[in-house]
């Protein structure tokens, strides 16, 4: 008797393969070897979005108590145009 899988469980075995995939195409490891290595993948990257979500709710929450958020946002702007326009113009910065 074969049975359904359930949505949930169908979208992360989906996710797991393409996480696999990406890494594969991002490394230079064998498929088999990112497929060994899957647990520690899957780890990795929850790890990381929990503290991409995490620092970015501490950044959310103290940009809406300062008391300059336009100087902020100017400055965080400011920051991105330089490296934009640092990078189009093809400097480059020296590597400690």
């Amino acid at each position: 008797m074969v049975a359904l899988v359930s949505a949930r469980v169908a979208a992360a075995s989906l996710a797991v393969g393409v996480l696999v995939l990406l890494v594969v195409w991002l490394t230079d490891l064998s498929f088999e070897r990112a497929a060994l290595l899957a647990p520690v993948l899957v780890v990795g990257v929850a790890a990381a979005a929990g503290l991409l979500v995490l620092w970015g709710r501490v950044g959310w929450a103290h940009f809406r108590e300062s008391r300059h958020p336009r100087l902020i946002v100017g400055a965080a702007a400011a920051i991105v145009v330089v490296g934009l326009v640092l990078t189009l113009f093809g400097v480059k910065l020296p590597r400690e």
